[in-house]
């Protein structure tokens, strides 16, 4: 396990740097190559984590499993849309952030009841809240991004560098939308399935956890209707985008910090 953490943060150190040093320098970012160390990272990363949430007693997903698995989620989906989009400079946040969340999982320890006995259909609850989450954590990412460049722009700054180093303002609201539309399909049928699967909110404790994630759902869904009907967008699309995560988060990890860790 040592040494798959050790090619994994490599791997995303190295990323980090270039990617870094490519904006400070004003120099081309090479998608194949980050692309490709991400790629071994990533390996290496889920090789890390899968006998930590695969266990001979039953899924783990403790708080800190959850975090690495997020942040492999989110690199995941990064690299996918990057490949379609201009996006390889935000690399230089998936990244790190990818590294952040693999390191919290392998030092940390949180007491947890595996999954035993599992159905397929909560199965797939499970893992498409995780894509869901993932991509609406880029959306929110993405958003802070696009906040900072509008502020460039309103306040006419000499030294723009959000402005200049990241794609253009119409590129990077029409990524923020693709991420949130793509999201809120997974956690709409994520949702739907739990409905179904869930047997007994309260005993299980995630009644707060659904009323979170669905609120969140409700915001998102009307940012889109919002976009489409009306043409919102710029900073008050971000602003919203960036609540309606808050929401999210604090239903699918504040939750699960309050259950495994305070009580």
């Amino acid at each position: 396990m040592l040494l798959a953490f050790v090619i994994a943060s490599t791997a995303y150190i190295a990323v980090s740097l270039y990617i870094g040093w490519a904006l400070t320098m004003n120099r081309v970012i090479h998608k194949s190559v980050s692309l490709s160390l991400l790629l071994l990272g990533m390996l290496a990363h889920a090789a890390l984590l899968y006998p930590y949430i695969v266990t001979l007693y039953g899924l783990n997903f403790n708080l800190f499993n959850v975090l690495s698995l997020t942040s492999l989620f989110f690199l995941f989906f990064y690299v996918l849309f990057s490949l379609y989009r201009p996006i390889i400079s935000l690399g230089i946040l998936a990244a790190p952030t990818a590294l952040l969340g693999m390191t919290v999982g392998y030092i940390g320890r949180a007491p947890y009841q595996p999954l035993t006995d599992v159905s397929l259909g909560l199965e797939t609850h499970i893992i498409l809240s995780f894509a869901a989450y993932c991509v609406l954590l880029m959306a929110a990412v993405q958003a802070l991004f696009l906040r900072l460049q509008i502020r460039e722009l309103k306040h006419k700054t000499i030294h723009r560098f959000w402005v200049n180093k990241l794609p253009s303002l119409q590129s990077m609201e029409g990524l923020l939308f693709d991420m949130i539309l793509v999201g809120f399909i997974l956690l709409s049928v994520a949702l739907g399935i739990g409905f179904i699967y869930v047997e007994d909110l309260m005993a299980q404790h995630i009644a707060h956890k659904t009323v979170f994630s669905v609120l969140s759902w409700l915001l998102f869904g009307l940012l889109l209707i919002g976009n489409w009907r009306a043409g919102l967008r710029g900073k008050r699309a971000a602003n919203i985008t960036i609540y309606a995560f808050i929401l999210l988060a604090v239903g699918f990890i504040g939750s699960k910090f309050v259950l495994e860790l305070v009580l």
